[in-house]
Formats: C-alpha cells, structure tokens, sequence
C-alpha cells in the first residue's frame, strides 16, 4: 500500500485559495478515480474535484467553511494503484493543474454581480441514485446528514421539484423520530432545548458579504406607493386568454419592466451604475433590468438585457427563460451580469412592504408586493379596486430624494392607465 497525498490544484487563472463547501467523502470510504470528492468555491466558481485516484481515504484535511491556498493537501489516501501515482508523477503541483471538471457557476445574488465566473459554466449540485429501486433527488449535503443519522433517503417525501429532498424534508423526519415524512409528529408537545449551529458557508457566506458591502457603502433611501392596477389586470386577462401556444402568460413584472424601459429615459439618473472609487456614475441608454430570483441555492439576478428593444411578449419570455436557467443552475455569466436596475418580487408572500437593498453597484432597486381587492374613495363613493404596494431603494449620493419619487410616480401613472405602456 502507498500514501498518497493530493493537494488543491490551481483550479483558474488567479486563484490563491479555495473555500471547502461540501466534503463528499469521509475517512474510511473506499473511492474509485473520478469519484467526486470536494467542493470548492473561489471568488471565480465552484468546482468539484474528483479524485486522481484509487483508494481509501485516511485523512482530510479542513472543514466546510476553511480557506485553502493552492497547494495545500486536502486528503490523504491509501492505495496500491502506483499507475496512477506514476502517471501523475508530479502530486498535483499547484503550478500544474489537474484536470477538474468544468466549473459550476456561482449564480450571483442581488448585489454578488461583480464577482467574476468561469465563461460558460454550469451548476451541478444535485446527484442521482437509485436504492430500492427508487430514484433519490437530494443535494450533497442533504446525502451526507442522512447518512450521518443513519437514515435511508428513500423513506422520505421531498417537497422539492421533481421530488428534490430538502434539508427541512430531513428536518421532519428527523423529528418524527425517522418515520416516513408526513406521519404525525407530537415532537411540538415536548420541550426541546436542541440548537442547530448553520455554518454561513459558499454561497450563502458571499451574499452575506455582499449585502454588507451594500448596506455599509450606500446610503438607502427608500419610497413607499401605492398602485391602482384595476384596469391593468384586465389588459393582462384579455392578453392571456388571447395568446396562442407559443407565448407565455403574462404576469405584473413584464407590464412593469415595459413601463420602466418607457420612461428610464425621462429618469436617467435611476438606471445607472457607481463606481464609488473612481467616483463615477454611469448612466446607460439600454434597459438592462435584474430579476431577483429565489432559488434553492439562493438569491440569484438574472438579466433581462435590452428591455427597450422588446415587447410585452418577449420580455415576458426572455425573463422566464433567464429566471428557469438561475433556478435551475445553467445561467451562463451573461445571463447574470450586466443589471442596470433590480427588480424584486416575493409575489403572493409579498406583504405590505420593504425596504429592499439595492444590488451594488446599481443605485436604484423596486419592490414589487401582491396585488389584492381593496376598498378605495372615489368621487366621494367606497369603491373596490385592486391595489399594489411598491417599495423602492435609491442611492442618495447619486440620485436625489425627488428624482426617486419622480420615478415612482411616472411608473404608477403607467401602471394606473395600461395604454401608455404601449404608445
């Protein structure tokens, strides 16, 4: 039997170091050559590294959450496969890097635009296996806190896509005490003084510094209105049910991204771009508006580019199809880049209002909350109409407290009569 070390490689132009996101091995496992074996995130991607070699695992070294320079050993096997020692000849010098699978975008976040990816890559968390012959869909990480609690993933209800089992999907079968997700669980009837320490790791941990990049440099303002979308809600049934086939159905953002990319000419100050170092604003002629999308990995800001160039039909497309690629795991960093004003939505979740954190370095962000029947004043008679709260952000040191409600209030007049939109 033969030691053998393998340390990080140098896995993209610039890299110094690596965060360890997700161990897919412990000491002891067996493993085959190209088995996956870490992951990996850098400021450029994450990565999943297969191992060089036959083996078993004797050590690891790091835990999720570590910061790993190049070159550094991550893991020790033990093996008798010296032709794959030999040929490799060189233990993974990090001058000389091994190959590694493409690497898996790291789908940016409101504000988490600016760190750069791997052209053209691709995410690829979830791992299919068949046991009993059943087909399991759960991530990693979710595969190894069964496999640590000893409990067989497929006696398990995911309440993912596709049946994806979920981390709170374990959480309650942990708590039934391992019986089949959906079974009666009494555990509210007993005091638990358990506590889960989540360690903010990969994704999670760059929005969070993201957001305090955001918050700590940009001093928000926000701007509250209320929007009487009566006659716009029968636009768009009229639309839906007159559309053919091939196009989709419309929601309230394609209307209002329509809108925005009418009158952003008139507001050029609220589409733009700070560059607070070199003191630059940026205002950009072309509609390039971000679509928060909530995802299973996180927050994510796809990009519909050129709105002003689009119609209703095709924005609504392009935004579906950009939102399915960020949920998804496919966005490529065109499709995640480039945002010169951020829309938000938590659509039937979305309350009354908020206070939304604009995505660095754009200086401006919409909120867009549900639409619901409300009793309203008109001519002096209770009438009942359909309202929609919006909640806006701005920078203050580039756009001006009447330059955000200006903004606001041209939308709303848009929004409150729908043929403006398309004249």
């Amino acid at each position: 039997m033969t030691k053998y070390e393998f340390k990080l490689p140098d896995i993209g132009e610039g890299v110094v170091e690596g965060e360890i996101v997700t161990w897919h091995v412990t000491i002891g496992d067996l493993v085959k050559e190209d088995d996956q074996i870490v992951d990996v995130m850098t400021d450029k991607a994450t990565v999943t590294i297969p191992s060089p070699t036959n083996g078993t695992v004797t050590a690891l070294s790091g835990d999720i959450g570590d910061m790993v320079p190049v070159g550094t050993t991550l893991i020790e096997f033990e093996t008798d496969d010296s032709k794959n020692i030999m040929e490799s000849g060189k233990e993974d010098s990090p001058s000389e890097p091994v190959a590694v699978p493409e690497p898996v975008a790291v789908p940016e976040p409101v504000a988490v635009l600016e760190h750069k990816l791997g052209a053209g890559a691709k995410t690829d968390i979830s791992i299919n296996s068949k046991k009993n012959g059943n087909q399991v869909l759960a991530s990693p990480a979710v595969r190894r806190r069964a496999r640590e609690a000893g409990i067989n993933l497929v006696n398990i209800n995911g309440s993912g896509p596709a049946g994806r089992i979920r981390h709170a999907d374990l959480d309650a079968n942990i708590a039934a005490n391992g019986a089949v997700s959906g079974a009666v669980n009494n555990s509210n009837m007993i005091k638990r003084e358990d506590i889960t320490e989540v360690k903010v790791v990969g994704l999670r941990r760059k929005i969070a510094e993201q957001m305090v990049i955001s918050k700590r440099t940009i001093p928000h303002f926000s701007y509250f209105e209320e929007i009487d979308v009566t006659e716009l809600e029968e636009l768009r049934q009229v639309l839906n049910s007159s559309k053919d086939e091939k196009q989709p159905k419309l929601t309230y953002l394609a209307f209002i991204m329509l809108a925005l990319s009418k009158i952003m000419p008139e507001h050029p100050e609220c589409n733009a771009r700070y560059d607070d170092q070199a003191n630059v604003v940026s205002r950009y002629g072309g509609i390039h508006i971000g679509i928060a999308t909530q995802t299973e990995r996180g927050l994510y800001v796809p990009v519909v580019k050129h709105v002003e160039s689009r119609d209703i039909w095709q924005s609504a497309s392009e935004m579906q199809r950009v939102s399915g690629a960020a949920r998804s795991g496919t966005a490529s960093l065109d499709e995640l880049s480039g945002s010169t004003f951020t829309i938000t939505s938590l659509g039937r979740d979305g309350g009354l209002g908020a206070t939304p954190i604009i995505n660095h370095p754009e200086v401006a962000i919409l909120g867009v909350h549900k639409a619901r029947e409300m009793p309203v004043v008109r001519n002096g008679q209770i009438i009942i109409r359909r309202i929609m709260n919006v909640s806006s952000s701005f920078d203050h040191r580039v756009v001006d407290g009447a330059d955000g409600a200006a903004l606001i209030q041209h939308l709303k007049k848009m929004l409150e009569n729908p043929a403006l939109i398309f004249i």
